[in-house]
């Protein structure tokens, strides 16, 4: 994890983490079809995936650095 820095992965989260922008960002839509229970298709699950993964690579590298601290 040490060797992907903090940059790359705020670019990550900002673009491929919001992408679209308009109307609303994927992420923003898919995790209220989870909430909602309308997250079925295979499609928007690899969708919901897709976009979340730079957000999750960005919140275990700040747990994984703050814990080394």
């Amino acid at each position: 994890m040490s060797a992907i820095n903090y940059p790359i992965l705020i670019v990550l989260c900002l673009t491929l983490g919001l992408a679209p922008f308009f109307p609303e960002p994927h992420l923003v839509e898919k995790l209220r079809m989870l909430f909602t229970g309308t997250l079925v298709k295979p499609i928007d699950i690899f969708d919901l995936l897709l976009h979340a993964s730079p957000w999750a690579l960005l919140a275990t590298k700040a747990v994984l650095d703050w814990r080394a601290a």
